[in-house]
């Protein structure tokens, strides 16, 4: 992949992060309907792209998982409770490409750092996955995976859009305790994560557990543990963020103005 425009070369990623530039995410246990939905060709969907942002250390830790480091983590915002849409909910930070944008990559970048304040100088782009389409919001969404090498402070900058900026420990998303299957009302079943007071599941759950998976960094939890989606939610204290259909759920992407006072004419 280092042929690709804005990707760092090889020789940079760290050890235990190389896989994910060599191959595209799996799904290791079946239950990962999120990775299957590849962009159609959907002549008038809306280019999109969300930040897989991982940090933690150079070296790979001899006794983790795919050598992972202690301190690796990955960098999730969830949405303000008073959103109309996709309230309370787990996200990567991303949302629609600009037409200066140029790349995937580019919107990623931009649309972090408008929404956890990240300085991309300190991001290194790694990896450039196949979209996935979103078919209600007819989103095409392009996971941008990137190695964050210099860190930078990341906090709310919009209340009216989040209101939390997170970086989750990977070892909390591996811990078998924390990994389930949820079942939404509809039908959709997609795997998930309670983190941090936190459940992760829909379109962010699907490439966080591809990302696990291609790693080589998931210990052995039970796949068919299935939990009702509503009750997942109320013990995370998030019942409010239900949403019908299941498509509509993640990514919660902020060209969707819908759910704000915004629109794309005064964002930052």
């Amino acid at each position: 992949m280092s042929g690709q425009p804005n990707l760092v070369e090889p020789d940079r990623i760290p050890e235990w992060l190389r896989r994910v530039a060599a191959s595209e995410p799996t799904d290791s246990t079946g239950t990962n309907p999120i990775l299957a939905r590849y962009a159609s060709a959907d002549p008038n969907a809306r280019k999109a792209a969300v930040l897989v942002l991982v940090g933690g250390d150079l070296q790979s830790a001899p006794d983790g998982p795919g050598g992972l480091p202690l301190d690796a983590d990955v960098l999730l915002t969830q949405r303000a409770s008073t959103m109309r849409q996709h309230r309370g909910q787990v996200a990567f930070p991303g949302g629609g490409a600009d037409p200066e944008d140029g790349s995937p990559v580019a919107t990623a970048l931009r649309e972090a750092e408008e929404e956890t304040g990240l300085d991309p100088a300190g991001v290194e782009p790694i990896a450039i996955w196949p979209g996935i389409y979103v078919p209600p919001s007819r989103f095409d969404v392009t996971p941008v995976v990137a190695y964050w090498r210099s860190p930078s402070p990341v906090s709310v900058v919009d209340p009216a859009e989040a209101e939390r900026v997170v970086r989750v420990p990977v070892r909390t998303l591996i811990d078998p305790g924390n990994r389930f299957v949820v079942r939404h009302p509809l039908g959709y079943r997609g795997p998930a994560f309670m983190v941090d007071g936190m459940l992760v599941w829909g379109f962010t759950g699907g490439i966080l557990a591809g990302l696990l998976a291609i790693c080589g960094w998931e210990t052995e939890w039970d796949h068919h543990d299935v939990r009702d989606l509503e009750t997942a939610l109320e013990a995370a204290g998030m019942a409010d963020s239900l949403v019908v259909p299941p498509e509509l759920d993640s990514p919660s992407l902020r060209g969707d103005r819908s759910g704000t006072a915004k629109d794309r004419g005064t964002r930052r």
